[in-house]
């Protein structure tokens, strides 16, 4: 029996950094996918290759953190994180594709988790809801792999839908579609890679978590979710200025994320856009996360008529994203290459982008 499973990456639409501190967030599945093809073979091992990385990995089922590193780490931290959680997992041959870019900010580490899990359960005649396995592949992601991410990504692999988005409440685990369809309004969602990658795991995203971590401890809550409705002057209490800033950022971002869902609602696009725009504003600003290369994508996503344009990602490279409405494209989609190229950086990728189905099966 030979087991396909896909997963696609994402696009948070706005609410960053928002899912580890109980938050909201309102991510999009991508087309772009993770796919896995794994061949049982009753083994002790599995062993891994990638259309994208050179060699194999063998990871034995019995793997803990530590032992595997590099990409094959994703994988060994599934196998680990599942059987941890008391599921059989057996071994085989596994094979990795992937159209999602990675270190672009597009979730591709989720989208591998999920898929692998995915396929490793199928084999294996295991049936876990998706809650249990977002969990499992955020296990694998914290606790082997070493990124201290949220949960956002899984989900968001997990529960896509065509034209919708989806509105999560990281506390409660809910999950609620949204329609999102610009397309039907004569609005574009632009997807503009910079092509500065990110790293999840470096120690920029682990010290913004910590200093969320702070200012909580200082409001005397367990996170900053507890505190949502105290209002900023709450923050006095906080003395570290930059852990009050971070906080900030959070409390403001969360706002902006259920204003969006009201924006989208009402089918105000020109609402949206300003929302982006402030987004992008406290990232650059309170958060800290964005770069030189970022901002001047957004300013020149702006300045040639986009209603609004946000980092989307953990940040510190990554992705823009923009609310284009049809007249403007065609001035948008020449400006931001021109004015990358001229300040120096790399010419980045620009591309429609949409709402698209969450993770499931292959038919062989």
């Amino acid at each position: 029996m030979t087991v396909t499973y896909a997963a696609p990456g994402r696009i948070n639409l706005i609410g960053e950094h928002t899912d580890y501190n109980l938050g909201f967030a309102l991510p999009i599945a991508l087309p772009e996918r993770v796919v896995v093809t794994l061949r049982p073979d009753g083994s002790d091992t599995v062993v891994v290759d990638s259309a994208d990385e050179p060699g194999e990995a063998v990871i034995p089922l019995t793997t803990a953190p530590g032992e595997v590193t590099g990409w094959g780490a994703y994988v060994a931290g599934v196998i680990w994180a599942l059987r941890e959680a008391g599921h059989p997992v057996g071994g085989g041959q596994m094979s990795i594709t992937s159209d999602v870019a990675m270190g672009s900010g597009l979730a591709s580490s989720a989208a591998l988790e999920c898929a692998v899990l995915g396929a490793l359960t199928t084999a294996a005649g295991v049936t876990l809801d998706k809650v249990e396995q977002a969990r499992i592949a955020q296990r694998a992601e914290n606790e082997y792999v070493g990124a201290p991410t949220g949960l956002m990504d899984q989900l968001a692999s997990l529960y896509g839908a065509e034209r919708h988005a989806l509105l999560m409440d990281c506390r409660s685990v809910d999950v609620r579609e949204v329609p999102f369809d610009p397309d039907a309004s004569g609005v574009a969602l632009l997807l503009i890679d910079s092509r500065a990658p990110h790293r999840h795991a470096g120690g920029e995203y682990a010290a913004r978590r910590r200093s969320c971590e702070q200012a909580a401890a200082a409001l005397g809550v367990d996170t900053l979710r507890d505190a949502q409705d105290w209002g900023l002057g709450a923050l006095d209490k906080v003395a570290d200025r930059v852990d009050a800033q971070r906080a900030r950022h959070i409390f403001t971002e969360n706002r902006r994320v259920l204003n969006f869902v009201a924006a989208l609602e009402a089918n105000d696009y020109h609402e949206a856009g300003a929302l982006f725009n402030a987004s992008h504003a406290s990232m650059r600003d309170d958060f800290e996360i964005t770069t030189q290369q970022i901002d001047l994508i957004a300013e020149s996503a702006v300045a040639a008529g986009a209603l609004g344009a946000r980092m989307t990602g953990g940040g510190f490279g990554g992705c823009v994203i923009a609310l284009a409405p049809e007249d403007s494209l065609d001035a948008i989609m020449s400006s931001i290459p021109t004015a990358a190229r001229a300040a120096g950086f790399d010419k980045p990728t620009l591309i429609r982008a949409r709402a698209a189905a969450g993770a499931g099966p292959v038919p062989n």
